[in-house]
């Protein structure tokens, strides 16, 4: 998806697909430096006291991604992705018709835009974006979004949540790792995001979460540097159906994967 330019708002295109991921940290200024050297990113911080220290990754000039304080001490260091509507307060019913939770209502984001933040049946937060004059990110390229994933308690709780809420059809195949069972949320053909049931092998204590992605042009070098700027290996560097995939956790705690696309 190309960069969502405010021209772009009003249109179909973006909506219920993923347009914003940020990440939530315990130490902004570790973070801002652990990404830059990761992706290059350039990282600048919003000089309006009212967004609350929240600076912006550019990537040749366009936003890719966001970083901020957390907004509650006991809250985790975490990504989020955002998913676009033009309409927040419709889509908050459509979660809770669904059986969904709305944990934080719709809330104006200076002049940017409105955010709402929700949790699916299974108990993973997600959040959405409605624009005002902040459209949306770039994606596609060397270190910008790649992906955005569902690891669910349950995964069969959210497929028709996700329907009914996004308009999301689920196809389910054995695109996963090791040929495991994986399911694409498409529209209209199209796949926005993936999801699967939590490998067994994962700490009970872990709740249902979403992962977001980001494109490198070598996987196995961003890994190494990803560790070597002090992140924590999750899963080393290994092949899947459409490419290369690592996760790793910054040094904050922030889990994130890294994705290289199989070329075509």
């Amino acid at each position: 998806m190309a960069e969502i330019t405010s021209e772009a708002v009003g249109t179909p295109t973006w909506v219920n697909k993923p347009v914003w991921v940020d990440l939530a940290t315990s130490d902004p200024a570790a973070s801002r430096e652990f990404y830059s050297k990761l992706f290059g990113w350039d990282i600048q911080v919003h000089p309006d006291p009212q967004y609350g220290g929240y600076a912006m990754a550019l990537v040749d000039g366009s936003s890719v991604a966001g970083i901020g304080p957390k907004m509650m001490p006991e809250a985790p260091t975490a990504w989020s992705v955002y998913l676009g509507t033009t309409d927040s307060d419709a889509l908050a019913q459509r979660v809770q018709a669904a059986g969904g939770t709305v944990v934080v209502p719709s809330m104006t984001v200076g002049d940017q835009g409105r955010m709402t933040v929700f949790q699916d049946p299974s108990g993973a937060f997600i959040c959405s974006w409605e624009p005002i004059s902040m459209a949306g990110f770039s994606m596609g390229a060397a270190n910008t979004f790649g992906w955005a994933e569902l690891n669910a308690r349950g995964i069969h709780k959210d497929l028709p949540f996700y329907k009914a809420v996004f308009g999301w059809d689920p196809v389910t195949g054995s695109q996963g790792l090791a040929g495991s069972a994986y399911t694409q949320f498409q529209i209209d053909g199209q796949t926005v995001a993936g999801g699967s049931e939590m490998n067994p092998m994962v700490p009970p204590q872990v709740p249902s979460y979403w992962m977001a992605y980001f494109l490198v042009a070598d996987l196995d070098a961003s890994f190494r540097t990803a560790i070597q700027a002090g992140a924590t290996e999750m899963l080393s560097p290994v092949d899947y159906p459409g490419g290369r995939l690592a996760i790793v956790a910054d040094p904050q705690g922030a889990a994130f994967g890294l994705l290289q696309m199989r070329a075509r």
